[in-house]
């Protein structure tokens, strides 16, 4: 596995491999701390791709608050040791300095989708996650990129961005990978004490259950959460719930399919 921790020792290597249709190259972009849920991007894109590229930065532009950036973990060797053992062909480490050498004076930002849900209460969160996926895109040239299903929104997001500019690349989904409980798996939830950890798994169960939104919001701040947003929205003829609500200092995003746009509700 290969490690590449500056721009000028990446861009020369990229620049070596030939990308071809039936030689295509797989891109997950993280920001560390990995877990099983990026094990199954990676796993896909392994299972897809000649080559598999993993990034690890952790964006400070999509952090609105200071505190919940010091505070991200970053297990550095603990995930090489994870991606070389999984057989990973280059992992790409670049610094803060090296992707935003123009100190963000160059930012993506979109109008509608990025405003609601995790965006009414984020000012700026998309704009950090558009352009650092854009700048990526951009170095790594991959041919597919892959996503997890839980941050759904901002899986939305870099699906239209894709379309918007025209880039040749397609981003991939991968379905949430949940705890036993049900808790969806998430960097963050290393954060949640021992008591919060046991109530967290009731974040997804009362959203899966719950006959609307307006009840899932009431269910969870009864049951001890401090509910951002829970709503019901249409998606390319897909409907889901989406949600955002805290424990303690963990902020935690869940979504679930609902049945049908004719408005019938999730069962278990």
């Amino acid at each position: 596995m290969l490690v590449f921790k500056t721009l000028n020792e990446w861009q020369q290597w990229r620049s070596q491999q030939s990308i071809t249709a039936v030689r295509s190259l797989g891109f997950v972009p993280t920001m560390g701390a990995l877990h099983a849920g990026h094990l199954s991007l990676i796993g896909e894109s392994l299972a897809g791709n000649a080559l598999t590229v993993v990034s690890i930065f952790v964006n400070p532009t999509q952090f609105d608050e200071a505190g919940d950036l010091n505070s991200y973990p970053q297990p550095l060797e603990k995930d090489l040791a994870l991606l070389e053992e999984l057989q990973v062909d280059a992992v790409f480490l670049p610094s803060s300095e090296q992707v935003y050498a123009d100190n963000y004076r160059y930012k993506v930002s979109e109008s509608e989708l990025s405003e609601r849900f995790c965006g009414a209460s984020r000012e700026g969160h998309f704009d950090g996650v558009l352009t650092v996926v854009m700048r990526l895109f951009n170095l790594v040239q991959p041919t597919r990129a892959y996503f997890g299903e839980k941050d759904w929104q901002q899986l939305e997001l870099i699906r239209g961005m894709v379309t918007a500019f025209f880039m040749p690349v397609e981003v991939v989904s991968v379905a949430t990978l949940r705890e036993q409980d049900g808790l969806a798996m998430s960097s963050r939830n290393q954060r949640l004490s021992s008591g919060e950890r046991k109530l967290a798994p009731a974040f997804h169960r009362i959203l899966q259950n719950a006959n609307s939104a307006s009840s899932a919001r009431q269910q969870l701040n009864a049951a001890g959460f401090k509910v951002d947003y829970v709503d019901d929205a249409n998606f390319d003829q897909q409907k889901r719930r989406l949600a955002a609500a805290r424990l303690g200092n963990t902020r935690l995003i869940d979504n679930i399919p609902l049945e049908s746009q004719a408005g019938t509700q999730p069962h278990e």
